[in-house]
């Protein structure tokens, strides 16, 4: 079964301007958080899975579109999901809710690529890696 992995958090002061909108750059911290905990939730958490595979995967593309803004407190939705596994990057999709209304105030996406640890030369995504982000694929 497909399907998107979800977590919540509150748009905090550190994340807003002057006039208490949320700054562009703290959405990153916010599709950041949903990837760690997507990818802990499919059994592959950062601390152990770079070890266990020896390989990183940095990102090398961000995009992100912004539709309404979030106010300092808004209690945000974020929705994380796999859009394309490949066989040496993946793209992580992003869609940010805010929760007491349902409306999308952001889209992002990651492009990020398998590289080995010792020369940061792509490689092929491990196969359980691929295997175990499946359930998250849309």
């Amino acid at each position: 079964m497909k399907q998107k992995f979800s977590i919540q958090e509150y748009v905090r002061w550190s994340d807003v301007d002057y006039a208490g909108l949320i700054c562009y750059g703290a959405y990153l911290r916010f599709f950041e958080m949903a990837e760690t905990e997507l990818f802990r939730t499919a059994g592959l958490p950062y601390g152990k899975v770079f070890e266990e595979f020896d390989f990183w995967l940095p990102r090398v593309q961000l995009h992100c579109d912004f539709h309404h803004p979030a106010l300092l407190d808004d209690l945000l939705t974020v929705q994380a999901f796999i859009g394309r596994i490949g066989t040496k990057s993946l793209s992580l999709n992003f869609e940010v809710y805010r929760s007491k209304d349902s409306l999308l105030l952001s889209e992002g996406r990651f492009i990020m690529v398998a590289v080995s640890r010792k020369d940061f030369k792509s490689i092929p995504l491990p196969k359980i890696v691929m295997e175990k982000l499946a359930c998250f694929s849309r």
